[in-house]
């Protein structure tokens, strides 16, 4: 293992910004948005309560900072420019005579210069909001509670060195492993529920949750509003933080009148009722999953949905159609035998319709991209199920089979085509 002459301290942030910091011109720009401003505003607020809540000489770790000494004799930043930064323009709010090494940068990048001044203002009317009280238990936080470790090395290539090693070994979140932490720290008030929660959590296998959220919930919320999807990061964790428990909204108190019921278009408690989110459509796509199996009048989909077929847009083509089916059972919960026959039929003409289908079609064919005359079924089906009041109004959709000159964009697909005119009473037309 690389050993590196370096100093590891823990500093205040008080300390930490008393450094003669620089920010050298290789760092990337300042990209921290009004989000990072108000999720970092937030995360403050909450280590200040529970410095109030446990007990004294309570702190709260913010992060970890990279920096090496030039020879100067100031300390070039090499990781963490971004929460130092962001801190420097809090504790400039907070104490406006305060001066450091970082207020005498002269950013001259327009990307760092806007996002500066657009999250200096936000800052301030965050606090605009907030009593006098507040901004002096954070102006003490930034010396008796925040905290980051400041990690100084004397060589500046040991510094990438360690970077690359820290970025390398210590592989980022899971995205629904922050979500765990998150709704944790919601539940802090419920200590059993919480260790309920992290048995029942520990015993799931990650990689479905993982492939729960990326492969269906998170595709489904966008594309029920209209909105491509994407993978399912760690910047989208937003969308699953719910609403908190004694939110005065209302939509909240809605929400809260709703649960155990969930729906996946809507938004939930957070706390524990994240973990039951997790729990109730693991265990829905699993029930949903075996009743196309098991259902007779399922037979000729799940022969097509069995074949053994490695293209990759085949398999894309069968998770639209089990996101559409999960998306209306959520909703209607039936297995009404016309509405899942629409459904599959309309997933499954995307590949007649694409002679090469990616990712990128299926999103434009998923809220009813029109614009795109390969289609055959422009219909945007995930917002017809989210805006529909009765099951019927989606058994009784008119989704199209029969093609311009009665074929498959491709030959690769007559056996596909031929078996879908089948399952909608079509009789089956010879090509020849």
């Amino acid at each position: 293992m690389k050993e590196y002459s370096s100093m590891a301290d823990i500093k205040s942030i008080n300390k930490l910004l008393e450094m003669d910091l620089n920010i050298p011109d290789y760092q990337r720009p300042y990209k921290w948005t009004i989000q990072n401003i108000e999720d970092l505003l937030s995360d403050i607020s909450n280590a200040i309560s529970d410095a109030d809540r446990y007990r004294a000489g309570f702190k709260y770790r913010i992060g970890t900072i990279i920096v090496h000494k030039n020879e100067k004799g100031t300390y070039d930043v090499v990781d963490g420019q971004q929460r130092i930064i962001s801190l420097t323009l809090l504790k400039q709010y907070l104490e406006p005579g305060f001066s450091c090494s970082i207020l005498d940068k002269d950013f001259t990048n327009k990307i760092t210069q806007g996002n500066i001044h657009t999250n200096y203002m936000f800052i301030r009317e965050w606090f605009s909001l907030k009593s006098e009280e507040t901004k002096k238990s954070f102006i003490k936080a930034m010396d008796d509670i925040l905290e980051v470790v400041v990690i100084c090395v004397d060589k500046v290539s040991e510094a990438f060195q360690l970077f690359d090693s820290q970025n390398a070994r210590g592989k980022a979140l899971d995205p629904h492993d922050l979500l765990k932490a998150y709704h944790l720290r919601e539940m802090k008030k419920y200590p059993y529920e919480m260790e309920h929660a992290v048995t029942k959590w520990e015993a799931k296998d990650t990689t479905q949750i993982r492939e729960l959220f990326d492969l269906y919930l998170f595709p489904i919320w966008n594309w029920s509003r209209g909105i491509k999807s994407r993978s399912f990061t760690s910047k989208e964790i937003d969308t699953y933080k719910g609403i908190g428990e004694g939110s005065a909204y209302t939509y909240a108190r809605r929400a809260s009148k709703a649960m155990p019921y969930f729906q996946i278009t809507e938004p939930f408690i957070a706390g524990n009722d994240f973990f039951e989110m997790v729990d109730h459509y693991m265990f829905l796509l699993g029930d949903i999953k075996t009743e196309i199996a098991t259902n007779p009048s399922f037979e000729s989909i799940e022969a097509i949905l069995e074949e053994k077929n490695s293209s990759t847009g085949f398999r894309y083509t069968k998770n639209l159609f089990y996101c559409a089916l999960l998306c209306y059972y959520d909703k209607f919960h039936n297995f009404d035998e016309m509405s899942v026959k629409k459904l599959f039929t309309w997933a499954f003409m995307v590949r007649i319709d694409m002679e090469n289908l990616g990712f990128d079609s299926i999103n434009k064919y998923a809220i009813g991209d029109a614009s795109n005359s390969r289609y055959t079924n422009a219909i945007s089906m995930f917002a017809k199920i989210s805006f529909a009041r009765l099951h019927s109004e989606i058994s009784g959709l008119q989704v199209r089979i029969k093609r311009e000159g009665d074929a498959p964009q491709s030959s690769n697909w007559n056996w596909l085509y031929q078996k879908l005119k089948e399952i909608n009473g079509i009789a089956e037309v010879s090509n020849a």
